[in-house]
């Protein structure tokens, strides 16, 4: 049965009146009240008539986002970064997630149904790409958080996955280090082939050659950093610094080398990607590739606001660079890092 105006009302515990109200983006409906209508009308699927509420008008200047899921180490950074942006501007943010695959897809085309949102943002989930597609064609403006790397048909934001590669390992090679060993995330994603492209540049532009017997493909969690270190340790020829694709993999092959009694850095130099709050607590602290995390979120909700008051769809993908952030995982004896060396870098005391 189509659901109606008074069912939603009923639902929200408002009158018919303040549903309309809400749909007509009226100011004097208080900000809670009118989330909670909205909430109603994405999980009930409700298609006002424009003559009822005057859709016609057409703004909620509420904008949606769609992520994979809250439990990501690095989420919460480019969620503040939107939602300083979007609440700044005067806009509300309906977050929703894809933890439960189909369900939460088609969950979330009934939001896009009741033009719960003016535009979307979205941290790519699985096998979306395809459906959003046809939702941007379509006239809903979106812009893609790109931690993929996939560079979709519409406009993204991304960190530059290569350069972070090429940072690590030019780090590695000026702290004396000459044996890499690497565990990379999935093979299937994009960051993952780019952060190990950027690697094998640098480590080939120094004359060396990564050992094929030492990439180890892991799933961006510690216990796949862990039970690939261990795997090296086991069979694999011998290394003096590991790549860590992200920071969770870093943290499991600091526990592994730990358990082997290997001393890092004196024995293996550790380096991981992402700086999530983790990477300065684990022991030792961690260097890493520092993503800019919030700024690619404030980045995004920029984008799509500018978009939503009639700025062009840009070209390319907007790039923000990663940079390197040294802690006692390689800082060492051997270690002369510099700026002229190495780029953009920051250097952490000891805590």
């Amino acid at each position: 049965m189509r659901v109606t105006i008074a069912e939603v009302a009923r639902r929200a515990r408002v009158s018919k009146t303040t549903v309309s109200r809400v749909l007509n983006n009226k100011a004097d409906v208080d900000a809670a009240t009118a989330i909670r209508v909205r909430e109603v009308i994405a999980a009930t699927g409700y298609i006002p008539s424009a003559g009822a509420v005057g859709l016609a008008r057409g703004v909620t200047r509420t904008v949606g986002m769609l992520v994979p899921g809250l439990t990501w180490p690095w989420m919460g950074e480019v969620l503040q970064g939107v939602a300083d942006v979007v609440e700044a501007k005067g806009y509300g943010l309906l977050l929703s997630t894809a933890n439960r695959g189909t369900e939460s897809l088609e969950e979330f085309s009934r939001q896009v149904s009741a033009k719960a949102f003016d535009g979307l943002l979205l941290v790519e989930p699985p096998d979306a790409v395809r459906h959003l597609r046809v939702l941007h064609d379509s006239g809903l403006p979106v812009v893609v958080i790109d931690d993929r790397g996939r560079r979709p048909a519409f406009p993204s934001v991304g960190t530059d996955n290569r350069q972070g590669g090429g940072a690590a390992a030019r780090h590695l090679l000026d702290t004396g280090r000459t044996r890499f060993a690497t565990v990379t995330g999935p093979r299937d994603f994009g960051c993952t082939t780019d952060r190990l492209n950027g690697f094998n540049d640098v480590v080939r532009e120094a004359g060396l050659t990564l050992d094929p017997r030492l990439i180890i493909e892991g799933d961006f969690t510690s216990e796949s950093g862990e039970a690939a270190i261990l795997q090296l340790l086991a069979t694999g020829p011998e290394f003096d610094a590991v790549f860590a694709h992200n920071d969770l993999t870093a943290a499991g092959v600091l526990a592994g080398l730990r358990k082997s009694g290997r001393a890092v850095p004196g024995d293996v130099a550790v380096v991981g990607f992402d700086d999530i709050p983790l990477a300065a607590h684990t022991q030792p602290a961690l260097t890493t590739i520092r993503q800019p995390l919030r700024e690619m979120g404030e980045t995004a909700a920029r984008q799509l606001l500018a978009r939503l008051g009639g700025a062009p769809r840009p070209d390319e993908p907007l790039i923000v660079p990663t940079s390197l952030v040294i802690r006692e995982s390689t800082r060492g004896a051997q270690e002369t890092v510099s700026a002229a060396e190495s780029g953009t870098f920051r250097e952490e005391s000891p805590t």
